[in-house]
């Protein structure tokens, strides 16, 4: 009896625990759609749809990759990561969450900040795990590159609920779980760099 009892107790702490967090996320999700910015909004909505299928990694990984030793180690270890956290955001948490996605209007985001909404589940935002994954195999290997790219991934997190198309936990979900396939990646990479030794 007092099993089921401490089972009860913890369920319902955590049960209440998760209400308080989806509120704080609605709240604050709310209060970025309610502040008007009209000078950044097109600068977010633009930078959101340059970041589909991550085509800003991918072209700073083009860069890096014409330059031979480590830039070109870097680069592949960003696609690599890339790779994982997009299968991992896409493939499996947002069929495993099935979170959806924020209702523009009734938050009533501006239309000047609109891109498309995806047809996906909200959590965990894959643009986001993308960026946070390239952003930290990349400056893993290269650290010269590393603090600019944070910066952009933590733009392209933000330009995800400034859109309107997350909820900041989204895109928190989204970070921790690119810094995570970016180890995947990079052991991968030093495992590959020990065997062609």
């Amino acid at each position: 009896m007092t099993t089921d009892t401490t089972t009860d107790t913890t369920t319902g702490t955590l049960r209440a625990i998760l209400h308080d967090i989806r509120a704080v996320d609605g709240a604050v999700y709310a209060a970025v759609a309610a502040t008007p910015t009209p000078t950044l909004d097109t600068a977010f909505r633009r930078l959101s749809t340059a970041a589909n299928h991550s085509k800003i990694s991918f072209g700073i990984a083009a860069a890096l990759a014409l330059v031979p030793g480590r830039p070109r180690r870097a680069a592949l270890a960003g696609a690599g990561a890339i790779a994982v956290a997009s299968a991992s955001a896409n493939l499996l948490g947002k069929h495993l969450v099935h979170r959806p996605r924020p209702d523009r209007e009734a938050a009533r985001v501006v239309t000047g900040r609109h891109v498309r909404m995806p047809a996906s589940a909200s959590f965990p935002s894959g643009h986001t795990a993308s960026a946070f994954a390239f952003a930290s195999a990349v400056g893993s290997v290269f650290p010269p590159a590393a603090l600019p790219l944070w910066a952009l991934a933590w733009t392209v997190g933000y330009s995800r609920v400034h859109t309107g198309v997350h909820y900041p936990g989204d895109v928190t979900a989204g970070a921790l779980l690119g810094v995570a396939s970016a180890g995947v990646s990079l052991g991968a990479v030093s495992w590959w760099a020990a065997r062609e030794e």
